[in-house]
């Protein structure tokens, strides 16, 4: 059984999504309460909302934090299973870069398995199901550009600008 929780933040409305083993899905942030609910039901599936468990409060609590720049890390269990195989060594190699990073799609690529994997790579990266938390928006295109973002570009401007990366990024 999978349970979410929904909640306004200052950037708008998230959802956070746990399996019995962990984190499974987050909403990027979104206008409404039912943008955010749908977004979260097409990365976690059916779940049931309720009276938030001990680690749906401390993922939020992580989450509020580090959108209001007062956190840099997260320390939850994930739980990733819905990911293949690729995908999950992907999503490793991301949860290892560091807060105010900024690394290229063939710079992931060479850490799982090679640089011609990273259009492959690109893929795993849009299939994020953890956004932030699994920090997706720190890859950027070879030439520094921002490349995709699930989230949409403005999202992830924003997610670089509160890292402080935003400058480093060409337009």
């Amino acid at each position: 059984m999978v349970r979410a929780t929904l909640f306004r933040s200052p950037w708008g409305w998230v959802g956070i999504a746990e399996s019995s083993k962990g984190i499974c899905a987050v909403s990027l942030p979104q206008a409404t309460k039912r943008e955010a609910e749908s977004s979260l039901r097409t990365s976690a599936g059916p779940f049931t909302v309720g009276k938030p468990s001990t680690a749906l409060q401390r993922a939020k609590g992580q989450l509020l934090r580090y959108l209001a720049g007062s956190s840099r890390t997260f320390s939850l269990p994930l739980d990733v299973e819905q990911g293949t195989v690729f995908q999950r060594r992907v999503w490793q190699v991301l949860r290892r870069m560091p807060y105010g990073s900024l690394r290229s799609y063939q710079w992931v690529a060479a850490r799982v398995g090679g640089e011609r994997y990273a259009r492959a790579v690109g893929n795993a990266v849009g299939a994020n199901p953890i956004p932030i938390v699994i920090p997706c928006h720190r890859v950027v295109a070879q030439d520094a550009t921002l490349g995709g973002f699930s989230g949409g570009l403005s999202m992830k401007r924003r997610l670089l600008n509160l890292e402080g990366t935003l400058s480093r990024v060409r337009r």
